[in-house]
């Protein structure tokens, strides 16, 4: 039996994700601290809930249990929720939205005029987050930046120097961020 009030539920979640700060590109991962928006098409039971990603990657929703979504992209969870769901529903249709990037954060330190954590939506390169935090000051080093970056617990520094990406060279060095990547400006 349908009911109008999930369905007009899920079509009011999809117009506001698709508007404003919830747009995301289909292959975008999750992360810890963003909002998504699950729930169970024609199922008045199942009605969709928005919920934060736990700092450890996990959400849990109704018969599905506990769900690990960090690093995850909306398809992914989608399909694991209706495995899971198979169980107790014989056709379900999962619907995952994201509706706040909250956790996708990048961070510049050092001699920037505004110092601090960046949302993304989706990404940015090194270039935009010098551009968001006020540029250097007049103390920066701007040739001897640095990217911080952990990939799977093993840090690595990307190199970045402004003057030659300025010039229209070595456009490499503007890599796009990743979430929990720190620029460091000397």
């Amino acid at each position: 039996m349908r009911t109008m009030g999930t369905a007009a539920l899920m079509a009011i979640g999809l117009t506001l994700a698709g508007a404003g700060s919830g747009q995301t590109l289909p292959d975008y991962k999750v992360h810890p601290g963003d909002k998504v928006m699950l729930g169970v098409y024609d199922d008045p039971k199942l009605l969709p809930q928005e919920i934060t990603v736990a700092p450890d990657g996990k959400v849990s929703f109704p018969l599905v249990g506990v769900l690990l979504v960090n690093g995850k992209t909306v398809d992914q969870i989608r399909a694991e929720m209706e495995t899971r769901l198979k169980k107790y529903i014989s056709d379900p249709v999962a619907t995952v939205i994201v509706t706040d990037v909250k956790g996708n954060v990048v961070y510049v330190i050092g001699q920037v005029t505004k110092p601090g954590s960046i949302t993304m939506n989706p990404t940015i390169n090194v270039l935009q987050a010098l551009s968001i935090a006020g540029g250097g000051n007049p103390y920066a080093k701007l040739d001897g930046i640095i990217v911080i970056r952990n990939t799977g617990g093993v840090q690595r520094v990307l190199s970045f120097k402004y003057s030659q990406v300025a010039s229209g060279r070595d456009l490499q060095q503007n890599v796009e961020l990743e979430s929990g990547d720190v620029v460091v400006v000397p």
